[in-house]
């Protein structure tokens, strides 16, 4: 799992701090809310950020294929060098 640097998660809480109960914020993550203190390396911080996002929050979560590989085919096998071999072979008989 990738870590924040050091100190980010105390940035993040100042910034929660000073958007909580005045604007509306939206956070994205593909890790659970579990994760989250192990991912920015202090729970302390990890668990007070949560404690204000998720005290008025809507929590929507997306399952099923992600919307940004739409557009990709399913994953084909990758050649061997021989089928690659034979492939060039066809090609330039052609």
């Amino acid at each position: 799992m990738k870590h924040f640097p050091p100190k980010s998660a105390e940035t993040l809480l100042e910034l929660i701090v000073r958007r909580h109960q005045n604007r509306s914020t939206l956070m994205t993550s593909n890790r659970p809310i579990e994760d989250w203190g192990q991912l920015l390396g202090d729970l302390p911080a990890a668990t007070a950020i949560l404690d204000r996002f998720l005290q008025q929050a809507e929590i929507i979560q997306i399952t099923g294929r992600s919307y940004r590989l739409r557009h990709t085919a399913p994953t084909a096998p990758k050649p061997t060098p021989t089928d690659k071999k034979s492939a060039d072979k066809s090609e330039s008989k052609r």
